[in-house]
């Protein structure tokens, strides 16, 4: 299958890309700064120390970290934080493979951090990831407004289109599989083009991610047909935690730097902090580091936040059953252990 290929390939090259070190690192820096726009927000000017550089993608579920930014959490903690934007996931683990980045924002993609696990093993520790379901919002199916389909299932045949990335295009192909929804073809669109290509008729129907949703709702040009879609078909429960994406330092950084690192995780929990208690303070920081602004900043869902010392034996099981689905598919060309990935602190 050209799934399973392109799938290997990746995981491939990039085992590759760790094992020929310089080399490889110039590669991926070459392509990086080719093929990506990498926009550098403000960093924080602090004391003497060394520079924390994150990459983040520009979604809702980053929200944590813009707080800890645009509050001065870090700053406070004396810690110099750098964040990278970058415009898919995939790059922001590449950039850590590189050498280029410290760490990753929650928002970047899980599947996408475990291909640089498989690269190079040991690469880096999760602290905080932001599970997401039926509830509390993050994935969803789309349709154009006075569209007939009302359900997943009726999407037999259709056009759909899935975000970019290895992770989504997985996650699209099997829930339209086990939705019954024989023969639909994905084609990969970026996020932002979801809409228009709704509104155009291109598509059918959309895979994306929040807050596409909630855009569409508000303009009236598009609806969801089922939300919270990747707990139901791949982890089997509509409300059970689906930890799509992750914040993560790298153990070079970890093992270089405890005491910062520890100042790092801390300032970041207080950001996670404010998301919980203080939703709609948070939500304003959004503006500047996501499209989203206006009156969508009030609508847009929020997911939840999990610490590396909140997970019970139930999260760590549907967080290995996610990543067990890259493995049955070929995407992962070994099976990823979560337990292993986990910061202890």
């Amino acid at each position: 299958m050209t799934t399973h290929h392109n799938a290997n390939a990746t995981a491939t090259s990039l085992t590759a890309a760790s094992a020929t070190r310089a080399a490889s690192r110039r590669t991926v820096l070459k392509s990086a700064a080719a093929g990506i726009a990498v926009l550098a927000a403000p960093a924080l000017r602090a004391q003497a120390g060394p520079k924390v550089r994150i990459g983040y993608w520009p979604v809702a579920a980053g929200l944590p970290f813009f707080v800890a930014v645009e509050k001065g959490y870090f700053k406070e903690a004396g810690i110099d934080v750098e964040p990278l934007k970058f415009a898919a996931a995939q790059q922001i683990m590449e950039a850590m493979l590189a050498g280029r980045s410290d760490g990753s924002a929650n928002g970047t993609g899980s599947a996408n951090l475990g291909i640089g696990e498989i690269a190079q093993p040991g690469l880096f520790k999760i602290f905080a990831t932001n599970p997401s379901n039926a509830k509390f919002v993050l994935d969803e199916f789309i349709v154009p407004k006075d569209s007939p389909v009302k359900a997943v299932s009726e999407l037999k045949g259709k056009k759909v289109a899935s975000g970019p990335g290895i992770q989504n295009m997985t996650l699209a192909r099997t829930m339209l599989e086990r939705a019954g929804a024989t023969g639909a073809t994905v084609i990969e669109l970026p996020i932002g083009q979801h809409i228009a290509s709704l509104v155009a008729g291109q598509v059918d129907a959309c895979y994306t991610l929040e807050p596409t949703g909630t855009i569409g709702r508000m303009n009236g040009t598009t609806r969801v047909i089922e939300a919270g879609v990747v707990a139901r078909y791949i982890l089997g429960d509509p409300m059970a935690p689906w930890h799509g994406g992750a914040a993560s330092l790298t153990s070079e950084f970890l093992k270089k730097n405890p005491e910062v690192s520890k100042k790092y995780i801390a300032a970041y929990t207080r950001g996670i902090q404010l998301v919980r208690t203080a939703p709609d303070d948070a939500r304003q920081y959004l503006k500047g580091y996501t499209a989203i602004e206006g009156a969508l900043t009030a609508e847009v869902p929020l997911t939840l936040y999990m610490l590396y010392n909140e997970f019970k034996p139930a999260d760590v099981a549907y967080f290995q059953k996610f990543y067990d689905l890259f493995t049955e598919k070929g995407v992962f060309d070994r099976k990823v252990s979560v337990d292993s990935l986990l910061y202890r602190g």
